[in-house]
């Protein structure tokens, strides 16, 4: 006989992703005294990838990044280490890659994004060799080190694409730090470096555009606006630039390509019931302001799988979980959702070795500074040490921990 399918395991809150997004909400609640909480994360790893853009650049060891995940993982919180593979919201359960069942009370989507390195013709077969590297790869960011340092001629390009990912400042960060290196190396006159970004502007909120502009001229880069890579030849070390206000496709040599690629929602998502219809990504719906489902109010999305008008950073993270807590925890009482996120994020924005401007805005683009007392629109050096030493200490110590 066939043995019958084994009954779903039921929980009072179900957490899709162990990673910023997934650790800081389990925190949370447990320290709200929810006791019933599982995770499901198949991965055995934690990785603080805002430092990936600082070991590319040289400034700091992988290793610094890395935490297990049984290191981060609440305690009292039951680690399911299972991929979820699809998620019916009207029968209110989530199967995994192994076939399991889990039925939940509340729902938190936070698996993040996937990076879509066969959206590039080419890219994915070039990847680490004959110059072609990207800090959006743990095991790819030494070795973006390893070419910058190398290189004393030739042309280097840096590549954004078109639509939502995870960090945008990271594409433009890292053409910042390669070229002061080489600037102190003596060699930045001899290196044509190309920066290819997809948007009208270098950043979306003004006084940090005429900064960045001021940074690319400082250091030479052609800015290619409104412009991406649209195909890759590995071996013969040459990318396709396209223009798509002009149409126009330029075929430039490389000798050190960092490419960022394409990003989407993970599919079981993007072809399922929750995704927003207005995402051509697939990510998830959200309203913006309580971060539930507009459908589904017993399912809660953040970080960077959810359709939300900011940009995709640890930071909008860390004002997004408590207002995820807080709703959560008014709809396990039978009351209404009413804590409210505005939009806030931070771009740490490096543009020299010990340099950075620090960009905080919320839904409208205004400036909502931390320190306001502090003009963070200039580069400053305390900034750098911010990103290098203190946002680390506060992710891992605070942050994970449903502190801060």
């Amino acid at each position: 006989m066939t043995p019958a399918p084994a009954a779903p395991s039921r929980h009072q809150v179900l957490i899709v992703g162990g990673g910023s997004a997934g650790i800081t909400v389990a925190a949370r609640l447990r320290r709200a005294g929810v006791r019933d909480i599982a995770l499901l994360e198949p991965s055995e790893t934690h990785w603080y990838q805002p430092l990936w853009t600082l070991v590319g650049g040289g400034q700091a060891p992988l290793r610094a990044s890395l935490r297990t995940e049984a290191d981060v993982m609440p305690p009292g919180v039951r680690w399911l280490r299972e991929r979820a593979t699809a998620v019916d919201p009207a029968a209110r359960t989530v199967t995994t890659a192994s076939g399991r069942v889990f039925t939940y009370g509340q729902l938190v989507l936070a698996p993040g994004l996937e990076l879509d390195w066969d959206g590039v013709p080419g890219l994915a077969p070039a990847l680490g060799h004959d110059g072609v590297t990207s800090n959006y790869r743990p095991d790819l960011a030494p070795l973006t080190w390893e070419f910058i340092r190398r290189m004393r001629r030739g042309t280097a390009v840096f590549t954004m694409p078109s639509g939502p990912v995870k960090c945008g400042g990271a594409p433009q960060k890292i053409a910042y730090l390669a070229a002061d290196h080489w600037r102190k190396r003596g060699v930045l006159k001899s290196i044509r470096t190309i920066l290819v970004l997809p948007e009208p502007a270098m950043f979306k909120v003004p006084v940090f555009d005429r900064a960045l502009r001021e940074t690319a001229r400082r250091y030479g880069i052609d800015v290619r606006l409104n412009s991406e890579m649209t195909a890759v030849d590995g071996p013969a070390r040459k990318a396709v630039l396209t223009d798509h206000t002009t149409g126009t496709a330029e075929t430039v040599r490389y000798d050190l390509l960092h490419a960022v690629p394409p990003q989407r929602a993970p599919r079981w998502l993007a072809d399922g019931p929750l995704a927003d219809p207005q995402s051509p990504y697939g990510y998830v719906a959200a309203d913006r302001e309580t971060l539930q489902h507009p459908d589904f109010p017993d399912v809660f999305v953040l970080g960077d799988v959810a359709n939300l008008p900011t940009s995709k950073t640890g930071a909008a993270i860390r004002k997004q979980a408590p207002v995820v807590v807080s709703n959560l925890l008014a709809g396990l009482r039978g009351r209404p959702a009413s804590a409210r996120y505005d939009g806030y994020t931070s771009c740490p924005l490096v543009t020299a070795r010990h340099k950075m401007l620090l960009a905080e805005f919320d839904y409208d683009l205004r400036p909502t500074p931390s320190l306001p007392f502090i003009d963070t629109t200039r580069e400053r050096t305390d900034m750098w040490f911010l990103k290098r030493y203190g946002l680390p200490q506060l992710y891992f110590r605070a942050m994970l921990k449903g502190l801060a």
